[in-house]
């Protein structure tokens, strides 16, 4: 069994965390809130550090799972850093989603000290860490994915190296594309169901059955059409995922025009409040308004017609004339 840490026990570290001790290994964790470090270790019997190098001292493996590329740096650099506590050999995996750049950031530094790095963002949300059953999509070398890959294993299913470092925070880029794609799809499928007087949910049960069905729609569906979204994968979080895919599609010259676009609708519920509804709240734009309480009634279409219709022609009539005139000249 192999001695590790783990850095950042949020909703996704604390169980994954949870998974490497109910596998045998042995864990030092530390997270930025002592207190919920306490929780774990009171959970799970593993050992508290004060820093992120006395966490990594005398690790074989360490992790990490932190909010972005910011907090990322945070604790893998500077004296107290995963980096400097670390011994020559280790391997450092990062679960983080984050940037391609970052990632190359980190293993640039890590090369120096000897110590392997891989960028393995995650997929599957808080259900897939707690039930062990994640998906892991790696960039690095293969001798530290060797390395890694089976500690791994103790929560996830499936953990796959797809190219060098930054490979697999791109790859999460994609992941998080195809994920919005279809949540914006169900989200204007369910409401122009709803609209044109149908029973949303005896539509689902029947198109789930064919060729629309998805992930998304078995299991979120349901949770849409009755306006429920205090659960699952925050929407700040989806923002800042598709800010990522953007930035990284940009340096290839990608093309997505509806992400970008899908992007702004995440901006426009978080505006409202948003920061925590889970990502399928899409739906809350058309049928909301992007307002949690929304009581704002529309201006009658015909009053706002008709000041254009006694205005405009009388503008034009004037031009005609005026043109008219010249001719005659």
């Amino acid at each position: 069994m192999a001695n590790t840490a783990f850095i950042g026990l949020g909703v996704m570290g604390f169980p994954m965390a949870g998974h490497l001790v109910k596998a045998g290994h042995q864990v030092t964790v530390y997270n930025r809130s002592p207190k919920r470090a306490q929780e774990w270790a009171k959970k799970h019997g593993g050992k508290m550090a004060k820093t992120p190098a006395a966490a990594a001292k005398d690790a074989d493996v360490v992790f990490s799972c932190v909010g972005n590329d910011d907090h990322l740096r945070q604790v893998a650099f500077g004296n107290d850093g995963i980096l400097a506590g670390m011994k020559r050999g280790a391997v450092y995996c990062d679960h983080t989603t984050a940037s391609a750049g970052v990632a190359k950031e980190i293993d640039a530094e890590a090369r120096k000290r000897g110590i392997g790095f891989l960028d393995g963002p995650v997929s599957g949300g808080q259900a897939g860490a707690e039930n062990g059953v994640l998906t892991v999509m790696f960039g690095g070398d293969r001798r530290h994915f060797d390395v890694a890959a089976p500690v791994i294993k103790a929560y996830a299913r499936a953990v796959t190296l797809l190219g060098p470092v930054g490979a697999g925070q791109v790859t999460k880029a994609v992941n998080q594309v195809c994920i919005v794609g279809l949540v914006q799809g169900l989200a204007e499928g369910l409401a122009f169901a709803e609209r044109a007087g149908l029973d949303a949910k005896k539509v689902v049960g029947v198109i789930a059955k064919g060729a629309a069905q998805s992930w998304q729609m078995d299991n979120r569906a349901l949770t849409m059409i009755d306006d429920k979204f205090d659960f699952g994968f925050a929407t700040k979080w989806m923002h800042k995922d598709l800010g990522i895919a953007l930035a990284e599609a940009k340096k290839c010259r990608a093309h997505l025009p509806a992400t970008a676009l899908i992007n702004q609708f995440y901006a426009q519920l978080l505006a409202v409040g948003g920061e925590r509804w889970d990502s399928s709240c899409l739906i809350r734009n058309l049928t909301r308004g992007a307002k949690p309480e929304s009581k704002a009634k529309l201006k009658p279409a015909k009053k706002r017609g008709a000041k254009r219709d006694n205005k405009q022609p009388k503008k034009r009539s004037m031009k005609r004339s005026i043109k008219r005139s010249k001719k005659r000249r």
